[in-house]
Order: C-alpha cells, then sequence, then structure tokens
C-alpha cells in the first residue's frame, strides 16, 4: 500500500491543531489517524497530540488483529481509552480545560478496512463508483440537516457550522462509530480534517482523487486548493491507495 500523510496550518492560524500519522504494528499492519483537536490557549494542540501518541503506543507493539470483527473492537475501545486519558489530563490541568479533538482512524489490510471516528474529521472512499464519505459528522450542522431541519445547502453557511455534538476528551464517555468495509487494489482512502472539507467540495475532491498521480502529488494539490480558496483553518490529510503488495500479517 502507499500512504501519504500532511498537516499545513493555512493560511490564517498562527499555529497547527492537527495531528496525525501512519503507524505499522508487529505484523506489519497499517493504522492510519486524524486529529483535530480544540481548546484554549493552544490546549487543542495537545489534544490531538496526545490522542495521536496514545493511540500509536497502543498500536505499535500488536502482534496483529486477525478478523474484522477483532479490528472493530480494537478500535472502538481504543478510542475511549483515548477519550477517558484526554478527559482526565483536562481536568489535572487547568490551562488544558475543556480541551478536545477529533480522530478518525483507519485499520488497513489487503481483504477490508476498518474505520472509527468521533468528531467531524472525515474518511472517505474513492473506487470504481466514485467517491463515498464513510463517516458521518457528529456536529450539530449534520444532525440538522439528517431532522430535515436545514438543507445541505443551508448548512454550509450556518453559523454553527463547526459545533460539535461528540468529541474526544470533552466528555467522561465518548462512543465512537465504527464500520469495516471490503476493498480491493485500486481503492483508496482519504482521511482529513474540516480544514480541507469546508474548502473543497465532494465533487472536487473525487475530480483530484481521481487523478493518475503520486499520493502526495495529489495530497499537495488539494492542500494547496484549500489555502488558495482562503485557508481559515488548519488543513491535514491522509491518503492510502491499495495496492497488490501483500501487508505482513495479511492472510
Amino acid at each position: 500500500m502507499k500512504e501519504y500523510f500532511q498537516t499545513d496550518k493555512g493560511q490564517i492560524r498562527d499555529h497547527n491543531e492537527d495531528d496525525g500519522g501512519v503507524f505499522y504494528n508487529e505484523a506489519g499492519q497499517m493504522l492510519a489517524v486524524i486529529a483535530d483537536g480544540m481548546g484554549g490557549h493552544q490546549a487543542g494542540d495537545v489534544a490531538s497530540r496526545m490522542a495521536t501518541l496514545f493511540i500509536r503506543d497502543k498500536w505499535e507493539p500488536l502482534t496483529g488483529l486477525n478478523s474484522a470483527e477483532e479490528t472493530e473492537t480494537w478500535l472502538t475501545n481504543i478510542l475511549q481509552e483515548t477519550n477517558r486519558a484526554i478527559h482526565e489530563e483536562a481536568l489535572e490541568h487547568e490551562a488544558y480545560a475543556g480541551m478536545g479533538t477529533t480522530v478518525v482512524a483507519a485499520v488497513c489490510t489487503n481483504q477490508f478496512m476498518t474505520v472509527s471516528h468521533i468528531g467531524d474529521s472525515r474518511c472517505y472512499l474513492h473506487s470504481e463508483q466514485g467517491l463515498k464519505q464513510l463517516t458521518e459528522d457528529h456536529s450539530l450542522v449534520n444532525e440538522l440537516v439528517r431532522s430535515g431541519r436545514i438543507s445541505p445547502e443551508e448548512a454550509e453557511q450556518h453559523p454553527r457550522k463547526n459545533v460539535l455534538l461528540k468529541a474526544v476528551g470533552t466528555e467522561g464517555v465518548a462512543v465512537p462509530d465504527v464500520q469495516t468495509i471490503e476493498w480491493t487494489s485500486g481503492n483508496q482512502l482519504l482521511l482529513c480534517t474540516d480544514g480541507l472539507t469546508d474548502k473543497l467540495t465532494d465533487n472536487e475532491i473525487e475530480t483530484f482523487m481521481q487523478k493518475e498521480q503520486e499520493p502526495d502529488i495529489i495530497g499537495n494539490d488539494m492542500i494547496k486548493r484549500a489555502n488558495e480558496q482562503g485557508g481559515e483553518d488548519n488543513i491535514s490529510l491522509l491518503i492510502i491507495r491499495h495496492d497488490d503488495r501483500v501487508q505482513a500479517g495479511d492472510a
């Protein structure tokens, strides 16, 4: 598999509260993580970095996950453990009060991909059928759209667009969404923060993802476009392209 992670502070912010990366366990299985922190006095930096490192440190010693069910259980548990760790850190340090972060994490094998998330950072699948958003934003405007109270077009301009209903660390308990899909050679995953999706439409993202270029070129071009559109937020993305190389630990 080919993977590419990049984070950019954008055009307006003076620091970057996003984090993430690609990590491998003892069996050679891949885990991708994107986190978008929030909180005053740069506590968002702390929350997103804590989440990334906590998940990484639990993942790397693993000797392998053998099924989709086992993977879903592991991801669900690890995001709940991450939530508790960040919440406790916020309670213990006044400067971190109220801090939190989004997290979207994906375990990728040759046979299947399992994604779990809390917040509004997203995971997309790009295949021959086009681009499909796999995650549902845990946000106020998305809930308003789901309930039919506003249209998707109205959501784009809603004054409370960035209000989250759920995040990692802001409450003592947070339950992630988790799902598994099959994917095949040539499919691609895109994990990203709202700094990208607030500036590029799904159609624009699909146009980039279908280009016959390396993931790093596609990723750089998408971040450049988001910055050209204003770049008011930090922008982070992670592209994973499935190919025919078998990972260690795969059947």
